[in-house]
């Protein structure tokens, strides 16, 4: 069923004014948001009816009423209607991570900080946990107006149809989604050879999906052959973190004699279409150089740097338009996110317009890598009473000062409601949250009764 939006802001597709008036948003996958004023126009791109049509009043007028689509009306009292917001990069493993007991040890470098507080996590999860993790963190998102998140995901001792649980639980929230399960060699060539299988099962299935990596320094050449080798096979990208902290660069030198970039480059990493480099905090201007050139997109979550203490997120050097926004698992709010990316390039002058293009980015990166992930009929009702002139000039400025989660009132996801007036209509959220705690209290206790096991 259509949804028609009455009386909200929006900005004109044809003129990129603001614009007040009534939206239509059309249901199913290919779906389109329109100005209510303007007719739906078929896929050729040729307006429905046709300008040889009857008039509205003749004698066929109740015969075509009876093929027009149902629509549902929502007021929506001069609401600014925004396109869903994208994550483009996620951990929804640790959602159950909030207020979790304290590490064996109080970490006192990166690696230790991997090794002491996430590899324990991933290490302890079983599927009702990962489930639970993909509810809370869809809820999250959800309610901080996403309605697509691009997922890197962990869990080496429960690498069997951990995607798809994941996928599942996204898609009963109304998530679009792509995932991957981070491959490494830090838990022993049996998680490895696991995450493989799952890897090229999910990416069999055809939904979205691509070839995840942990860091560098935890891939030996051959699993890097060999995910690499996947990619190609299947026309994936690759997701990986690179050089977020020094060690990935200290051990790259160490054990194979180059930086990362020049390792992933000669191993086919960023010839991949769509291959996210997560993080490149610690990369040289050559580095950077060669990441510009080749067709690889690049991820910052500046929130999670500062968290870690690794450093500070830098464009120079990279291509503007291939740099994106995440958030690194810490949680499911991009206008956040945007925030801190904002504060984050004051140092280098970065602007409002160069901040707030980086939520245009992610769209621009899923429509063109994932475009079944793409949907166009995801919108996201703010209200927002802003107390100055709100005007599509200055709409960076309200979103970098002003706009935020709270103001998050009804989300629509392929083309239909997924939160309205800050409820979920189709979910029973207490109980999702109970299940949620149930899972957060085992995966808690499992922690507590283990120990650090491998090195980082």
């Amino acid at each position: 069923m259509a949804i028609r939006l009455q009386d909200v802001r929006y900005l004109d597709p044809h003129t990129g004014d603001l614009r007040r008036g009534d939206l239509v948003v059309e249901p199913g996958p290919d779906g389109e948001v329109r100005p209510a004023d303007e007719r739906p126009a078929d896929r050729s791109g040729a307006d429905t009816p046709d300008a040889s049509a009857p008039p509205a009043d003749g004698p066929d007028a109740d015969t075509r009423r009876a093929h027009t689509p149902p629509t549902t009306t929502i007021p929506a009292h001069g609401a600014l209607a925004l396109p869903g917001l994208v994550c483009a990069h996620h951990h929804i493993y640790s959602a159950l991570a909030r207020g979790m007991p304290a590490p064996p040890r109080v970490p006192s470098s990166f690696a230790e900080i991997l090794e002491l507080v996430w590899w324990r996590v991933d290490r302890a999860l079983d599927r009702d946990m990962i489930r639970a993790c993909a509810l809370a963190a869809g809820l999250d998102a959800i309610r901080c107006g996403a309605t697509a998140v691009i997922d890197h995901h962990s869990s080496p001792h429960a690498a069997d149809g951990c995607l798809e649980v994941i996928a599942s639980a996204l898609d009963e929230l109304g998530l679009a989604h792509v995932l991957c399960l981070e491959l490494s060699d830090r838990d022993g060539p049996a998680a490895a050879e696991a995450g493989l299988l799952e890897t090229a099962r999910y990416l069999g299935s055809g939904r979205p999906a691509m070839v995840g990596l942990h860091a560098s320094f935890t891939v030996g050449d051959r699993l890097l052959r060999q995910a690499v080798d996947l990619a190609r096979t299947y026309h994936a990208g690759l997701h990986l973190h690179v050089a977020e902290g020094a060690v990935d660069q200290e051990r790259c030198l160490a054990d194979h004699g180059c930086r990362v970039i020049a390792r992933l480059e000669d191993a086919g990493v960023l010839d991949q279409p769509g291959t996210l480099l997560v993080h490149g905090l610690h990369l040289d201007g050559a580095e950077r150089d060669r990441v510009r050139r080749s067709s690889a997109w690049v991820v910052q979550n500046p929130e999670s740097n500062q968290n870690n203490a690794v450093g500070r997120f830098r464009w120079a050097g990279l291509d503007p338009d291939r740099v994106l926004l995440g958030t690194d698992g810490l949680h499911g709010d991009m206008l956040r996110s945007l925030r801190a990316a904002y504060f984050n390039g004051q140092a280098e002058g970065v602007a409002p317009a160069a901040a707030w293009n980086l939520l245009a980015s992610n769209r621009r990166y899923l429509a063109t890598h994932h475009p079944h992930a793409a949907r166009r009929n995801d919108l996201v009702l703010f209200d927002y009473p802003a107390p100055t002139p709100l005007t599509a000039e200055n709409l960076p400025g309200h979103a970098l000062f002003g706009l935020d989660a709270r103001h998050v009132r009804t989300v629509i996801a392929g083309g239909r409601v997924v939160l309205q007036d800050g409820a979920f209509p189709a979910i029973d959220e207490d109980a999702t949250l109970a299940f949620c705690r149930e899972q957060a209290h085992r995966l808690w206790a499992a922690l507590e009764g283990s120990s650090p096991k491998g090195q980082p």
